[in-house]
């Protein structure tokens, strides 16, 4: 007995001491770790740190892109995405969800607002294992308008994280020259707006800055936890770009374009606007175009067709074989020649003019330009000799890339090899240029015989305001003098007003226009030429005005299905007529030639047939305004006897049902007119011009009903649109 009471002594002594020194160990451990910070060759603090640590990104504001005046062509605009959290666990307080609770009626409310089915959604929402679920492409660039719907449905778990996206206020406006940017997937699961093409891409780094970001301890629901310490890195947004683009030119082609591509469906149109005096490119554009935020379209034409697609710039290039032969004194407007038919020699085709090589007889050089004959610039040609004209070509920079700094432009090509080639370039068969090249070079003629090099980037400022690049005019050469220049000019001008001229269609109202036709054969991929009426491309190269010269401007239309007896100078100037002509009145140049006003006193037209008055009020040059389906005029307003001036509205009221006209942008004197005469009770609202009105247009009105019309002044009207342009830009449409 003794001796089991002395082994459990010694045991439990031994036990005392194997847990002593296991204390003391812990002890002396644990009296390191708070003294050292370190285990195991480790520093705790920065383990905990490190469980807590979070780290955000802070995006950089993508640069803006503006037109010259500082109105926005592309800017990032803020957009959203939908994200939904299943994980039950974030849900501290069940009387305030922060998961979804019914992901059936989730899904059938979200159906309703993204274009996602409601099947799809909800299983999305059902997948098992995960924590929170995005909804792909239609869950995202959702507009502040979607984000507020969604919100006001008051869905548990269902949030958004706040992104941008590249924004486009003006949709097609010089796509191709802008080109577009997208949101791609970067390395570490993140997403950046990239540029894909135009200027966006090949100023995509100055454009897109730097991300900035934020360190901060946080808790597993990435909350920051109080007194936490946040590191932040400021991002550096990009750098924003002004173009020497003119938002208001550029909106004159756009249009101008849009109404030819409609009517006449061509395979393509392509135009440029510049300034003669600096090289500045106010407007260029093509069809087929693209939107660049909805990217439709982009796949019958991506590339820049006015720097990247070469072409035979037919008789327009006799521009400058015509500059050529007056600089080198061989051109005498007065000496005749024997048009029709030149022969080269016994191995080369004979050149022909265009009236099938009959000609007109002997002519004057001067008549042989005015006629775009052939046969007198390859007379010309023999007299200046071939290496000479070789030396223009040089001179006028063909054959060689303007460098206007926009990517993959392409030099054309000069045949000069054999001696056809040699006389076919000198009226633009064979040899190929770009729409650039032949703007810059007709900067010469229009800038006394200085040739700027073109540019569209004005200059470029950092995110500090601070100006990292402008750019200076700059003079790419001076191939001919000041004397040929304005020779030059007053020729092309008499090739618009002459009797034998080819381009009388190109006159400018008020305006002195001057310039080239020009009608290039389209070579067939299988020999030789396409054959067929609408198988050109039709073209004019034109300056205004004639003297102290504002715009030049080159037009090319390539195969335009052209009505029967129409010729392909038609589609070309109403592009032309109508940019050039509402430019140089928005640049403010007065017009050389004020037409006179019409001046007629009105006779009672009562006495005559709806169509005799309708004839009258337009070779007056009045407005007429009818209000009224029948065919006898019962009323009109101002009576018969008054004077008026060729311009304004006269209101005429015939039996049968009453309409109401409408009256967007009247002044309150005609709207007064109108009202009387129908017998309306009228309430004005406002001043200016009117902008609204209670009754539709164009409905059916009787005497006695009330009609309101709300006016608004000039000013009002700026800042109404300008209103509705951001309303716009919040409702746009997801990419």
């Amino acid at each position: 007995m003794s001796g089991n009471q002395t082994n459990r002594n010694i045991g439990a002594a031994g036990l005392f001491i194997i847990f002593s020194l296991l204390f003391f160990v812990l002890v002396i451990r644990f009296i390191t770790i708070q003294y050292t910070g370190e285990a195991e060759g480790r520093v705790l603090a920065a383990k905990a740190a490190q469980m807590y640590l979070r780290q955000d990104v802070i995006k950089a504001k993508r640069g803006t892109i503006y037109d010259q005046k500082g109105e926005v062509i592309a800017e990032d605009s803020a957009s959203y995405t939908l994200v939904a959290v299943l994980d039950e666990k974030l849900t501290i307080d069940e009387s305030h969800p922060n998961h979804v609770v019914d992901p059936e009626e989730t899904a059938s409310q979200l159906a309703k607002q993204i274009d996602m089915s409601e099947q799809d959604i909800l299983s999305l929402l059902t997948k098992e294992g995960r924590k929170q679920v995005e909804f792909g492409q239609a869950g995202r660039d959702l507009s502040h308008n979607v984000k507020k719907k969604i919100e006001q449905l008051k869905l548990p778990g269902i949030t958004f994280i706040k992104d941008s996206k590249r924004f486009y206020p003006n949709g097609i406006f010089a796509s191709h020259l802008i080109g577009y940017a997208q949101k791609e997937e970067t390395k570490g699961n993140t997403s950046e707006i990239i540029g894909k093409t135009g200027l966006e891409k090949s100023y995509n780094k100055l454009l897109k800055g730097a991300d900035g970001s934020i360190k901060y301890d946080g808790d597993k629901w990435n909350y920051i936890l109080p007194n936490s310490e946040k590191q932040i890195k400021k991002p550096k947004n990009g750098h924003d770009i002004y173009l020497t683009i003119d938002k208001k030119i550029q909106t004159f082609l756009e249009d101008a374009m849009n109404k030819v591509d409609e009517e006449y469906k061509p395979k393509r149109i392509m135009a440029v606007v510049a300034d003669p005096k600096t090289g500045r490119i106010l407007a260029m554009g093509q069809r087929p175009t693209y939107h660049p935020t909805t990217r439709v379209g982009i796949d019958q034409s991506w590339h820049n067709e006015i720097i990247e697609t070469s072409f035979e710039p037919g008789s327009t290039m006799k521009v400058f074989s015509l500059a050529a032969a007056i600089e080198e004194k061989v051109f005498n407007p007065k000496e005749k020649f024997p048009s029709g038919t030149y022969v080269i020699n016994n191995k080369s085709k004979p050149i022909k003019d265009h009236n099938q090589g009959v000609g007109w007889g002997p002519i004057t050089y001067l008549e042989g330009v005015q006629r775009s004959s052939n046969v007198g610039f390859a007379y010309l040609l023999e007299k200046m000799g071939t290496d000479t004209w070789r030396h223009y070509i040089d001179e006028f920079k063909f054959g060689t890339e303007t460098g206007i700094a926009l990517p993959n432009e392409v030099p054309g090509k000069i045949l000069y090899d054999w001696p056809i080639e040699k006389v076919t370039s000198v009226f633009g068969q064979g040899t190929t240029v770009t729409a650039m090249q032949m703007v810059q070079a007709m900067t010469a003629i229009a800038g006394d015989g200085q040739m700027m090099k073109p540019y569209v980037v004005d200059k470029i400022l950092n995110s500090d305001e601070d100006t990292v690049l402008e750019t200076k005019p700059e003079i790419a050469g001076r191939p001919i003098s000041k004397e040929t220049a304005k020779e030059v000019r007053e020729i092309l001008e008499t090739v618009l007003t002459s009797e034998h001229g080819t381009g009388e269609i190109y006159q400018l109202d008020g305006y002195k226009s001057a310039g080239k036709t020009g009608t290039a054969q389209i070579p067939n991929p299988s020999g030789g030429y396409l054959e067929g009426r609408n198988n050109f491309i039709f073209s004019f190269l034109g300056l205004a005005p004639v003297e102290n010269t504002k715009l030049v401007m080159f037009v090319s239309v390539e195969q335009p299905n052209l009505a029967e007896n129409e010729s392909g100078s038609v589609p070309v100037s109403k592009i032309y007529n109508t940019v050039m002509k509402n430019s140089l009145q928005y640049l403010n140049i007065e017009p050389e030639d004020i037409p006179e006003a019409k001046i007629t006193t009105l006779p009672d037209f009562s006495k005559l047939k709806i169509n005799e008055t309708m004839k009258i009020l337009k070779k007056s040059g009045l407005k007429p305004v009818i209000i009224g389906k029948g065919n006898k005029i019962t009323g009109q307003s101002p009576l018969d006897g008054v004077t008026m001036i060729e311009g304004e509205k006269i209101i005429i009221r015939t039996d049968g049902e009453l309409t109401i006209p409408d009256m967007s942008g009247w002044s309150k004197r005609d709207v007064l007119k109108a009202a009387q005469l129908a017998g309306l009770k009228v309430n004005i609202v406002g001043n200016g011009f009117a902008f609204k009105q209670n009754l539709k247009p164009n409905s059916p009105i009787a005497e006695g009903d009330h009609l309101v019309v709300n006016f608004e002044t000039p000013q009002q009207k700026l800042e109404r649109e300008k209103m509705n342009n951001t309303t716009e830009k919040e409702d746009s449409p997801r990419d």
